[in-house]
């Protein structure tokens, strides 16, 4: 793990969600630290991405806690509101506005929320553009962009609010196989500059090259966390081979 503080940035605390009857997610307890990379995987329907989802409250958790850099998630707007300004998340579909160019999909929350002005807002904007390989694009509208080019704006986006952590959703699920390297190199490139990351992928490359620690959902519990090596190298369990192997021949 590289991160140095003692205290997490991200804590949830025997949290539980159902949808109706379903409980999908049990008792389900972990830590994140500041600049950890901890990339969550799972058969689908076992509870990853709602979980994920509750650290900036687009799911409510019906009880435990989550703390975050301090904050408590529940139902006091301010709350939610706080944690949102610094906490970042990449879905799967880009989320981009259609009518808006790539430079004001950018600059628009910076400005609305951060009290940036257009030309601050704009600087920040240009320079993560060229961050994610994008520069000359500013002036493009979605549709004329490629689903990789999209995704890496919808990443620059979600960075110019100058996150402490950035959740990722299955960010390359939706890309064509050629496009899927280039986002995962933003990734790579993101992780290695020390950005607490918390990613839900399919990618097992990207978990065994960058990740700290990779963490195991099956059935809404957390079945077995360890870092990549460990985890790679000896599977936990029959289930958790069974999962590697059919991911590995896909």
């Amino acid at each position: 793990m590289k991160a140095d503080s003692k205290q997490p940035l991200i804590s949830a605390t025997a949290v539980n969600k159902h949808f109706g009857p379903v409980h999908v997610i049990k008792d389900v307890s972990s830590s994140f630290y500041q600049g950890e990379v901890a990339v969550i995987i799972g058969a689908s329907g076992s509870g990853k991405s709602t979980f994920l989802r509750m650290l900036n409250r687009l799911e409510t958790h019906d009880s435990g806690r989550i703390v975050i850099d301090g904050i408590e998630l529940n139902d006091n707007l301010k709350n939610i509101d706080a944690v949102r300004r610094e906490v970042g998340m990449v879905f799967q579909s880009f989320n981009l506005f259609p009518h808006l160019t790539v430079l004001d999909n950018i600059t628009l929350a910076p400005r609305r929320l951060r009290g940036l002005t257009r030309e601050q807002a704009n600087v920040v904007a240009l320079e993560l553009l060229g961050k994610v390989g994008l520069a000359g694009h500013a002036h493009k509208y979605p549709h004329q962009m490629s689903g990789g080019q999209q995704q890496r704006v919808a990443i620059a986006r979600s960075l110019a609010m100058q996150p402490k952590v950035m959740l990722f959703d299955e960010p390359t699920s939706a890309l064509d196989p050629e496009m899927i390297k280039e986002v995962l190199d933003v990734m790579k490139d993101l992780a290695r500059s020390g950005m607490t990351m918390i990613v839900v992928t399919h990618e097992m490359g990207f978990a065994r090259e960058v990740a700290d620690r990779v963490i195991f959902f099956e059935h809404g519990r957390i079945l077995h966390e360890a870092p990549p090596e460990e985890f790679f190298g000896n599977a936990h369990n029959d289930r958790i081979r069974a999962f590697l192997g059919q991911i590995a021949n896909q």
